[in-house]
């Protein structure tokens, strides 16, 4: 009995309907046929129909035969190739010194009585 496929939320799903809406004008660009792509990716039509829907149930590995074929899988290097979120926390936890040196020496001298003489 297959298991419940994960939620996908609308952002995710308008994301992998433009991806495969993007490989389906890069074939027909190529005027290549779906039984083509789909021969020489070694997958089914169904599969082929399923990655040009933005279907999430396709595996990313299927994206990755039809990219292929399209001589578009070097675009899978730019992916998460620059982790702005990760390197920006990464950043500021360097950036915080446990202690303040100018601030130790200030408390650590000692304190002018005002009511004194010199």
């Amino acid at each position: 009995m297959p298991s419940k496929p994960p939620v996908v939320f609308p952002q995710e799903q308008r994301l992998l309907s433009q991806l495969g809406e993007r490989l389906k004008f890069a074939r027909m660009r190529r005027k290549l046929s779906n039984a083509v792509v789909a021969q020489r990716a070694g997958i089914s039509r169904t599969s082929l129909y399923k990655v040009e829907a933005g279907d999430p149930g396709a595996t990313m590995g299927t994206y990755l035969r039809v990219m292929a074929v399209l001589g578009l899988e070097g675009d899978v290097n730019g992916l998460a190739a620059d982790d702005k979120v990760g390197r920006k926390l990464q950043d500021l936890a360097l950036e915080a010194p446990a202690t303040n040196p100018r601030r130790r020496r200030a408390e650590t001298s000692k304190p002018v009585d005002a009511g004194s003489a010199p």
